[in-house]
């Protein structure tokens, strides 16, 4: 990926993410998608000028988290529903996806605090302004398993150099997986960058979902076919801009 300048990119080519639909949506479902998500979605910049998603949000939000494949949004409902003071953008390329996090939002009245990004998620992070997020949430993302396809990892160098930009000083990256390979890949990667600290202490660190962990449908799916999972936490270090 090729950076311009402001922290915008060049369109990729590499997609990271598989199929944008399945089945056809219930009446319900496509209602919300053509009528709730055009109000939803984050807003175009001009030619790829950097923004502060915080705009996006009434006042009272304390700091902006992000979401990449977030499903169904039963994590990030869940975070909202525990931080009224957190604005959270929602990143799903999956139409289906998209549909069910619009249920979710709808249900539980959040969208005073939710932003949804029906699309890649790289070129929206190329858009913030720097140091614009407390948390960013990469959880059970498709490990590509075959090495033919580990270019369409989402986890790569540039990737983790924009995550590594958008984050504030003291926020953090939370990476899961139960693909024990794309967590050893993740870990590399990652800890080869000096704006990040892994934040394990010892084994339970990333044995064990944080305190504050909601879960997630594919965590679930995962431990019921007993597939540990591994929790990464990586912490965006004062100074390493």
């Amino acid at each position: 990926m090729t950076h311009l300048e402001g922290g915008a990119a060049e369109p990729l080519r590499t997609r990271v993410y598989g199929r944008r639909s399945s089945r056809g949506l219930r009446p319900g479902r496509q209602r919300l998608v053509t009528e709730l998500l055009p109000r939803l979605t984050v807003p175009d910049t001009e030619s790829g000028a950097t923004f502060d998603p915080r705009l996006m949000f009434p006042g009272g939000i304390t700091e902006v988290w992000l979401e990449i494949g977030c499903g169904a949004g039963e994590h990030l409902a869940a975070r909202a529903l525990a931080r009224p003071d957190i604005g959270f953008i929602a990143c799903e390329p999956y139409l289906n996806g998209v549909a069910a996090v619009l249920a979710r939002i709808r249900e539980h009245r959040l969208d005073d605090r939710v932003r949804v990004h029906a699309e890649d998620a790289r070129p929206l992070i190329a858009r913030l302004r720097s140091a614009s997020l407390g948390r960013l949430f990469v959880l059970f993302p498709d490990p590509w398993p075959k090495r033919r396809h580990h270019r369409r990892r989402l986890i790569q160098h540039d990737t983790i150099r924009q995550m590594a930009r958008v984050l504030k000083p003291g926020g953090e990256l939370l990476f899961a997986s139960d693909h024990m390979d794309y967590v050893q890949w993740t870990l590399a990667i990652t800890t080869e960058h000096s704006e990040f600290q892994w934040c394990a202490e010892d084994a339970n660190d990333w044995r064990m979902p944080p305190v504050d962990w909601p879960g997630t449908r594919y965590e679930r799916k995962a431990l019921a076919r007993g597939s540990p999972c591994v929790y990464l936490r990586f912490r965006r270090l004062e100074g390493k801009l």
